[in-house]
């Protein structure tokens, strides 16, 4: 997945509220990069910063809602790319991190040895 903030401390409040609530098993924050759209009519030039989210396919719906809760913007981009390959075990890395069980909750995925 991927969402545009617009600042690294808005990108640091996603990565936390993602990580935290173990919806993610990485993200990665690029920037500061130069966006150019339009928005409501107008064509915009911002600086933005990317986070690119690893995540299940199951959690985009909660991923989406935990970005909201964190996000500046009145419509953040929020988007889900499909995954149609990769190296199995990176990818079964990604399955067993990105719960959606906070830690602690001894929900599995939890890193409790077991």
């Amino acid at each position: 997945m991927s969402v545009a903030c617009g600042s690294a401390h808005e990108a640091e409040r996603v990565v936390d509220v993602l990580l935290d609530r173990r919806l993610a098993a990485c993200v990665q924050v690029l920037g500061p990069m130069t966006s150019c759209y339009w928005w409501q009519g107008s064509r915009e030039v911002a600086t933005e910063w990317v986070c690119v989210i690893k995540t299940r396919t199951s959690l985009v719906d909660e991923v989406a809602d935990a970005v909201r809760s964190v996000h500046s913007y009145e419509l953040p981009e929020v988007l889900a790319v499909p995954v149609t390959g990769g190296d199995p075990e990176y990818l079964a890395w990604i399955e067993a991190e990105a719960s959606g069980a906070p830690e602690g909750d001894g929900r599995p995925g939890e890193r409790d040895g077991g």
